[in-house]
């Protein structure tokens, strides 16, 4: 890494930082990029790639490039679907319990090798070993789910027939065919592996285009559940520029699974719509923590220093707006301030640091300049407020502010970074009003001792998960429920049946027996519209839905 000088210092060795949140140091050993990713891994790694052209990542952490990746080209992109439809057929085939057990050995492969896996989160995304973790939680929570409950999500399901008795009826659930699916940067682990494992276990192929900078997790994860039993075929990945590589792949998909922006998101859906092709998207938030007047504050400030900065607040489902009862506001803001403070920052391959770095120049401008632009217009930094080179080029302190108002840019846009506004409120049906006064609607935080209250106010909050007292591990970790967001966050849902089912068609099967559904046995029209009629009654009458 180099000072803010341009000299060259290790991690052992950078100089002793400024007033401001402390360095996490590293020790002695501690793994470096050459020794995570070499030739010889980025060459097992990529393998299997479907690229003609060559790029590259880099790690945030120095800048520096990590490793020579493969480039696809729209023809490359057509390659890869016509890979995966041909490989699909046969996946489909396998019973759905043979290819949950795929899942379930790739669970063990993660919890087993998830330091390797770790290493190459933190190189690429630049966040804190134990905010990686994160990931591997996630990723081994999902497969566990799937492979138990695949089965049950995917079962033939009976259904009462027009005619009971006469008419029977099954649901079927057929595959989609080809998944395309566009992972993000931010989370590479967990938004592309672990969206894509219910769509393998539902009997789809994946054309997958992540990241390209964060394009070895990903590949880390093909290469166990390929260990794991899925055959290499029905999962392709082809890399490049969003711009070229993401419309290819929605061009040829027969179902879309896009994270991301909202912006990027509508022209995925427009997309997708255009070939009336389904598609679920999660997208942007601008999400909100409560802070009720009955809260544990000490509770409460730890709970927003998660919710806050984790992955440096590169996180969909963090918290960006803080709302605090008036009659605890400065309690809490002593104490969040002080926790935010004391949070130690750093750039080693090991736990110790609460905060990593930024993962990009485009992310530390939004950064800057939201902070700038709301200190400029009367915001007060309650913490942090700048760039930290000391330790490297995208390192930003974790920043409160408070006096945040209409029309700073942090008040409404979205800022994708360790920046969260406090605003004080009097009363529930103002706070619950102005947490819903913006268009998107993803996640959201309450916090309360009354939990009869906080579910109140919970089911008010126009957003797809709300967690009560606690900020956002507990809403998406509860992978049996749905995730996803309201308004401009998105559409569709992960976790759940709703995770799975998406990647499926429903087919209904309906075997008429032993008379049509037609004047038959000599009947006339009208005495068949007669026996209908009687049939129909009864039918209510023995309230059959």
């Amino acid at each position: 890494m180099t000072d803010s000088q341009g000299t060259k210092v290790s991690a052992q060795e950078s100089p002793a930082s400024p007033a401001g949140n402390p360095v996490a140091p590293a020790a002695p050993g501690t793994r470096t990029a050459a020794d995570v990713v070499t030739p010889e891994v980025v060459a097992r790694l990529t393998r299997g790639v479907v690229g003609t052209g060559t790029t590259a990542n880099h790690t945030p952490f120095t800048g520096e490039k990590l490793a020579d990746l493969p480039e696809s080209t729209p023809e490359d992109v057509a390659t890869a679907f016509e890979r995966a439809r041909a490989a699909q057929e046969g996946w489909a085939r396998v019973p759905v319990r043979k290819r949950a057990a795929v899942l379930l050995r790739f669970h063990d492969l993660v919890l087993q090798r998830q330091a390797e896996v770790l290493d190459l989160i933190q190189l690429e995304t630049g966040k804190a070993r134990l905010h990686a973790h994160e990931e591997v939680q996630a990723v081994a929570v999902a497969a566990r789910h799937y492979g138990r409950k695949a089965p049950a999500y995917l079962r033939p399901k009976g259904h009462t027939g027009v005619v009971p008795t006469l008419t029977k009826v099954t649901e079927l659930r057929q595959p989609r065919g080809v998944v395309g699916q566009i992972a993000p940067w931010n989370y590479p682990f967990e938004l592309s592996v672990g969206d894509a494992l219910p769509a393998f276990v539902a009997g789809n192929a994946v054309v997958m285009k992540p990241d390209t900078e964060t394009a070895l997790t990903a590949l880390w994860a093909r290469e166990q559940l390929i260990e794991a039993g899925l055959p290499p075929e029905v999962w392709q990945v082809v890399l490049g520029d969003g711009p070229v590589v993401g419309p290819e792949v929605v061009k040829h998909a027969d179902y879309v699974s896009f994270t991301g922006s909202t912006r990027t998101g509508r022209e995925v859906a427009q997309g997708a719509a255009a070939r009336l092709v389904g598609c679920s998207l999660e997208l942007g938030g601008k999400n909100a923590m409560l802070v009720l007047h009955d809260a544990d504050v000490e509770k409460a400030a730890s709970g927003a220093v998660r919710g806050c900065f984790s992955s440096a607040g590169q996180l969909c489902i963090s918290i960006e707006r803080l709302y605090v009862h008036e009659s605890v506001a400065d309690d809490f803001v002593q104490r969040f301030a002080a926790r935010t403070k004391a949070m130690r920052l750093g750039n080693a391959l090991a736990y110790g640091a609460d905060m990593g770095s930024l993962v990009g120049e485009r992310q530390l401008e939004t950064v800057t300049r939201h902070v700038e632009e709301a200190v400029a217009k009367g915001a007060t930094l309650v913490a942090g407020g700048r760039p930290r080179p000391d330790i490297g080029p995208l390192f930003y302190e974790p920043t409160i502010l408070d006096g945040v108002a209409a029309p700073m840019a942090v008040c409404s846009e979205e800022t994708f970074g360790p920046v969260v506004s406090i605003y004080r409120f009097r009363d529930e049906d103002e706070v619950i009003a102005l947490a819903n006064a913006t268009p998107y609607g993803l996640n959201s935080s309450v916090w309360t001792k009354d939990g009869r209250r906080g579910r109140a106010v919970a089911a008010r909050l126009r957003t797809g998960t709300v967690n009560v007292n606690e900020s956002y591990a507990a809403g998406y970790g509860s992978v049996q429920s749905p995730m996803g967001g309201m308004g401009d966050s998105g559409l569709g849902r992960r976790h759940g049946s709703e995770g799975i089912l998406k990647y499926t068609e429903a087919q209904t099967v309906a075997h008429q027996r032993i008379m049509p559904l037609a004047p038959s046995f000599g009947m006339t029209d009208e005495k068949y519209a007669q026996f209908m009629t009687r049939s129909l009654r009864a039918m209510k009458a023995f309230r059959l839905r």
